[in-house]
């Protein structure tokens, strides 16, 4: 168990460069809270003591403004940066080494009792204010931007951005930093593409009235 809690410290240093010292990690990051609590919810939740570990879970998003359904599956060396608002379903699933910012939702579709909330692979980002609706996959290394909405599974290595969520990368290896202002934007994209296209053919008109002109003389 204290070699869980030192990796879960660790992660935070390594994913936070604003961390100072082991005080200020264990007292003041309400995402290793949120995480901490989750843990016991999720044994009570095991155990078939669901009353309790929802009851946790209740406290838990009182004092951290993170909510985490106990029956969620977390992997190891999770951390959530400047959590407030980030909402985990009960059928979720998530990765070794995933990094969410504040605002995330991994959220439901269907009012069916199984499987509907996005399973998240291994070394996965997703930045601010970012949505994972339905019972999708989301693979190995893959950065989401941040306000995107992600309604389809996303294949390992890829960045999506936008509304909704659009394939725009494929990496030969996953990243764990997200440049949030780097990120490709394919709406910007396509309307840049569009505008050359029309200067290009002004050109072409205005050569083509030139020579009207001069054939006239």
């Amino acid at each position: 168990m204290f070699g869980t809690l030192r990796e879960d410290i660790q992660t935070v240093f390594a994913k936070d460069p604003a961390a100072r010292n082991t005080l200020d990690v264990i007292f003041c990051y309400p995402g290793l809270h949120a995480l901490w609590l989750h843990r016991v919810a999720h044994f009570l939740w095991q155990h078939r003591l669901q009353f309790l570990a929802r009851l946790l879970s209740h406290i838990s998003r009182f004092l951290t403004g993170i909510e985490i359904h106990p029956g969620a599956r977390i992997g190891k060396r999770f951390f959530i940066d400047h959590g407030a608002g980030v909402v985990i379903g009960e059928t979720a699933e998530i990765g070794d080494d995933v990094l969410l910012y504040q605002g995330v939702v991994l959220g439901g579709t269907t009012l069916n009792k199984g499987k509907r909330h996005p399973t998240i692979g291994n070394n996965v980002v997703m930045g601010t204010g970012a949505v994972a609706l339905g019972s999708i996959a989301i693979g190995d290394g893959v950065q989401v931007g941040a306000g995107s909405v992600v309604l389809k599974s996303v294949p390992p290595g890829a960045t999506v951005v936008g509304i909704p969520g659009r394939i725009t990368g494929d990496h030969r290896k996953p990243l764990m930093d997200l440049e949030h202002g780097n990120l490709p934007d394919p709406v910007a994209e396509a309307i840049r593409f569009v505008l050359k296209e029309q200067d290009k053919l002004e050109e072409r008109l205005k050569n083509l009235e030139s020579a009207r002109r001069i054939s006239k003389i």
